[in-house]
């Protein structure tokens, strides 16, 4: 999927931003009739919403700040993604220690008793209490002793759930720009008309009968340039950083660690080899895209790290570390971890106003729920928009038998039986049904063409350069993939070379 140069025709709907929210609108919008124009100024996914926990969760800790209607509704949102994505989103087990806990144990297991009951689960396992000493679920603690809950939530590809709402949207015909950025809009009578600039060429002029904000943590920076918008909310950026480390622990499950400044990190199996260890959060008053961890978030999260677990870990064996910019809705909270993760719709529209509808905060979970609100607002200024039509309906690749991954890949090694098992769950997990997309007639691993190493062949970086927006070697092994974390030296290089 090719990045297409912007119609002069009018669009019903101009979306600002390529990140969770962007491209889950523009699926929404897509999907419902609607003629849709997305633009990012960057790559699909290239800041925030690459740079999350990577779970698709209810929020436990929301609780105690009382946000019981967005933990709700993020329940409800967990079992129906994983349904719609099975290849990049699956169940994970959750260990909640008592050891150094700042909170009863009462209370810990009040709150994850409405977190089983609040939001209907129906597939994944409920909490359960075990003996750390006792428990496989104790490895790599110290020490290994006292009580623990264990309980529910999912995993997911962030930057892939992305990508693949961004494809849907186009297979339904909307136009994806990336690395197209708006250098100014003002409304007309008919609606909006705005400038845009892709990267490489010339500027170009759309119109459009909406326009929708969702930039994400450059929010307010989209307002500054559209003549006349309505500007009486206010963002505020919450930095959370990551760091990866070797693998700490044995096991598939993740760990809940509570801090006694009440705060929670935590530790999670990544790519086979690691565990990831975030978020903190931190005020940020910079440039969004200048985000990097800084050594005081380092060692908050070393000192975590040391506090719960066997292995030592130094600054020396962080392998890498990322860091994103919440754009959360202000809600004038004095703690940056109390701000709410809840989102807002500000829709500044009125009889001789073009619609615009900005979006503030926000979480991965519930992307699709706020698409449909967002839709449910814009409808009446559009229209010709068909219905609400997401929930439950699969992302390209999920569309697999029961929504059951082991299956399908048990499918898909009895058909391609000369292809490493390594190779295809990992183009499974990425691709789902679409792998076959992939393979065309190769039927064994000489047949995908170049290696660039690291299991990366030419055939899936034609794919995803054909089909997912790809540019650079950094969108193709940090975001479409992980592979920068296991490729040889030099592969960065040869993909480069291969792109350009």
């Amino acid at each position: 999927m090719t990045d297409e140069p912007v119609d002069a025709a009018t669009v019903d709907l101009l979306i600002v931003g390529g990140g969770i929210n962007g491209t889950g609108i523009a699926r929404d919008a897509a999907g419902r009739g609607l003629s849709v124009l997305l633009v990012e100024q960057d790559d699909l996914a290239s800041h925030t919403s690459s740079a999350s926990t990577k779970l698709i969760h209810g929020g436990l800790r929301y609780l105690e700040y009382g946000e019981f209607r967005l933990v709700r509704e993020a329940l409800i949102e967990r079992e129906r993604l994983w349904g719609m994505a099975p290849h990049i989103i699956w169940p994970l087990r959750f260990v909640l220690p008592q050891t150094h806990s700042p909170r009863p144990a009462w209370m810990v297991r009040l709150g994850l008793f409405l977190y089983d009951h609040l939001g209907g689960r129906e597939r994944l396992p409920g909490t359960q209490s075990v003996s750390l000493a006792r428990s496989a679920f104790g490895s790599g603690l110290s020490p290994r002793a006292g009580k623990a809950f264990v309980y529910s939530d999912c995993w997911v590809e962030d930057s892939r759930l992305v990508v693949l709402n961004a494809l849907d949207a186009a297979e339904r015909g909307a136009t994806i720009a990336t690395r197209t950025r708006l250098v100014s809009a003002s409304r007309t009578a008919a609606g909006w008309i705005a400038e845009l600039q892709p990267a490489d060429g010339a500027s170009r002029r759309v119109s459009a009968r909406a326009l929708v904000n969702a930039a994400g943590p450059w929010v307010a920076d989209v307002l500054g340039k559209t003549a006349g918008a309505r500007n009486d909310r206010s963002v505020r950026l919450v930095k959370g950083s990551h760091i990866i480390v070797p693998r700490l622990y044995d096991g598939e499950h993740a760990f809940m660690l509570q801090n006694a400044d009440r705060r929670i990190v935590f530790a999670i199996p990544y790519e086979g080899e690691y565990t990831l260890v975030g978020t903190t959060d931190e005020p940020w008053t910079a440039p969004p895209s200048q985000a990097t961890i800084s050594m005081d978030e380092t060692r908050y999260l070393l000192d975590t790290i040391a506090r719960y677990f066997e292995r030592p870990v130094a600054t020396d064996d962080i392998v890498w570390s990322y860091a994103g910019i919440r754009p959360l809705y202000d809600d004038k909270a004095a703690n940056a971890s109390a701000v709410t993760r809840d989102y807002v719709l500000d829709l500044d529209a009125a009889a001789d106003r073009a619609p615009m509808l900005s979006v503030y905060g926000g979480k991965i979970t519930t992307y699709r729920k706020l698409a449909e609100h967002a839709l449910r607002d814009l409808a009446p200024m559009l229209p010709g928009a068909g219905p609400a039509w997401t929930a439950g309906v699969a992302l390209p690749g999920g569309d697999m038998p029961d929504a059951d991954f082991d299956a399908f890949l048990a499918g898909l090694t009895a058909l391609y039986p000369q292809m490493p098992s390594t190779l295809l769950r990992r183009l499974a997990r990425a691709y789902g049904t679409r792998v076959e997309a992939i393979f065309g007639t190769a039927t064994t691993i000489a047949d995908l063409g170049t290696d660039f190493g690291g299991s990366l062949y030419k055939a899936e970086v034609d794919y995803l350069v054909a089909r997912e927006w790809a540019r650079t070697a950094e969108d193709v092994l940090w975001r479409r993939s992980k592979l920068g974390l296991h490729v040889p030296p030099g592969t960065t290089e040869r993909l480069a070379a291969y792109l350009a």
